[in-house]
């Protein structure tokens, strides 16, 4: 089956204002309808990759960064791109969830409005199928105006998820969106994500190496801002090249 290139990344770098180096020269393919993990240690430089692909570091002063990011063969960071409707395209859930102070319903049904959704039985068909993909819609279908802080932890992030899917981006990409969560909710997720690959192209930085293994169809590991390996999930948690991908996936540091 040939695989389709999504995002490609062409000759990476990116640095802080204070002189942090995060990304040197990261050449990569993420390929559509695939999960790719980006793993490594604290300060590899995975988080600043996936806000890179949003666009997101646009708004940290006085960063520098070179080559390029390409997104079905357009570069996000050409003049004429619409970063807003970059964003919408490719969306984002974070590790810590954030539901806005808004009813269920409403979260879901902000983005959308934003962008100029009004017909009503679009957005209540929005906020269900959002809700379904993310594996929370039996939950709490009955209780569509209550607070999204009425939720438990786990329910908040997999409304934030929902948040995302309700603009129909077609790159997701998750910043540890499970590292507070507990067991039960994390595998709703990860069965979630399962599905949402069929329509989606989905990256993850995972918040341990059990659940990189776990999700990756393709994985690539990152150490000290370089990228040092990157292959299939099972060939790289299982036979890795590269003596430094072995020690980490091994738990001898990190």
């Amino acid at each position: 089956m040939e695989r389709t290139p999504k995002i490609v990344i062409e000759h990476l770098n990116f640095t802080y204002d204070d002189g942090t180096e995060s990304l040197l020269d990261v050449s990569s393919t993420i390929y559509a309808n695939e999960i790719t993990v980006i793993f490594g240690p604290a300060g590899g430089g995975k988080s600043t990759l996936l806000r890179v692909i949003n666009r997101l570091n646009d708004l940290a002063a006085g960063k520098s960064m070179t080559g390029r990011v390409l997104l079905d063969g357009q570069d996000i960071y050409a003049k004429e791109v619409d970063v807003t409707a970059l964003r919408r395209k490719v969306g984002i859930v974070f590790a810590q969830p954030q539901p806005l102070p808004l009813s269920l319903r409403a979260n879901i049904e902000y983005g959308p409005r934003l962008a100029g959704v009004r017909d009503k039985q679009k957005l209540d068909q929005l906020v269900e199928q959002s809700l379904t993909q993310a594996a929370l819609w039996d939950e709490v279908k009955d209780r569509l105006n209550d607070s999204g802080y009425a939720l438990s932890g786990g329910q908040q992030q997999r409304l934030c998820l929902a948040r995302v899917l309700a603009l129909e981006p077609e790159v997701i990409l998750m910043d540890e969106p499970m590292s507070g969560l507990d067991p039960l909710s994390t595998a709703k997720i990860e069965d979630s994500m399962q599905q949402l690959k069929q329509l989606y192209t989905i990256v993850i930085a995972p918040h341990n190496i059990q659940q990189a293994a776990r999700v990756a169809d393709n994985a690539a590991f990152f150490l000290q801002g370089r990228l040092i390996e990157e292959g299939t999930g099972k060939q790289l948690f299982t036979k890795p090249k590269d003596k430094r991908t072995e020690d980490y996936i091994m738990g001898r540091f990190g």
